[in-house]
């Protein structure tokens, strides 16, 4: 299939299309490099700089490729929606917007993967989360997303759209950024790889549901392989959770070291605890994790300490 993923050159959407090509399908990546990179993606894939926020510029990007699928994975993230709150919840929205517009006239392409996120439910209201969680988030970031979603199930009750929802929870591994808005994976292994200690911010009590990014790129590819899925919403996670102080007391042991900790005020808006329901995605799409915490943390901060 002809395929584009929008936000390719990121973190999550760089392994996809890495995936994609190597499962034989034409792919085409639109980004605008706010933290992706080129150097991320294979030279046989067709690249264009483009802010998928501008529909005109999406427009004329599609009309080029001409693709069977659209995977959307761009986002200004989180961490950056603290900062720049109105142009965050602005341009996540747009992106959205324009592809779901896009697909409901029937004749740019025909099916959208959107990739939403765990944020959209805020803390857990109850425990495991599933798919029908109360939708509360708590961050600009989180709320834009939330919208996100909203628009793609009114473009499939309204028009028919086929459109499906990935709700990835809390990805690392290779490539995820280090730099500007980074998470506390890359982060702690930055911080610990230059001599500096870690950074907790809060009690360190509050859990995530990490899954490793080849995990979440085969169900991805999994909901390709569909052609039954549209209006469907999956978490995709490992179903289990960690605390961030378990994260980090892990990292240091993999690293070698024993740094003592420095602890930080709560961030505004951080969730407390995360831990996916994971029933649908393995019901369905016969779906189930396969890289476990330590040995994803020993891939990941292996690949960091290999780059210069």
């Amino acid at each position: 299939m002809k395929i584009m993923v929008v936000g390719g050159a990121g973190f999550i959407g760089s392994h996809l299309a890495d995936g994609l090509v190597k499962a034989g399908h034409a792919v085409s990546v639109v980004d605008n490099l706010f933290l992706g990179k080129r150097e991320n993606l294979p030279d046989t894939v067709e690249f264009y700089k483009v802010d998928a926020s501008l529909y005109h510029r999406m427009y004329a990007a599609i009309i080029a490729v001409k693709p069977d699928v659209i995977f959307n994975l761009a986002v200004l993230p989180l961490p950056h929606s603290l900062v720049d709150p109105y142009r965050n919840v602005e341009a996540n929205i747009r992106i959205v917007n324009n592809l779901c517009c896009l697909l409901q006239q029937g004749k740019y392409y025909g099916r959208l993967i959107h990739f939403s996120s765990s944020e959209v439910y805020g803390s857990a209201q109850y425990e495991p989360m599933c798919e029908k969680h109360p939708i509360e988030p708590s961050t600009p970031y989180a709320a834009s997303k939330a919208a996100g979603d909203f628009i793609c199930s009114s473009y499939i009750k309204t028009f028919g759209c086929d459109i499906t929802i990935i709700r990835p929870f809390n990805n690392y591994g290779e490539r995820q950024n280090g730099g500007s808005y980074a998470g506390v994976i890359p982060l702690t292994i930055q911080r610990l790889r230059e001599g500096k200690v870690p950074i907790i911010y809060g009690s360190g009590k509050q859990t995530r549901d990490y899954i490793y990014v080849g995990d979440t790129v085969r169900a991805a590819q999994m909901v390709l392989g569909r052609d039954d899925l549209g209006g469907q919403i999956f978490n995709i996670a490992s179903g289990h959770d960690v605390s961030i102080g378990w994260i980090i007391q892990e990292i240091q042991e993999l690293m070698g070291t024993d740094e003592k900790v420095l602890y930080q005020p709560e961030r505004a808006g951080d969730v407390r605890r995360h831990i996916a329901n994971t029933l649908r995605a393995k019901d369905i799409l016969h779906f189930e994790h396969k890289i476990g915490m330590k040995e994803g943390l020993k891939k990941t901060i292996d690949w960091y300490l290999a780059q210069k």
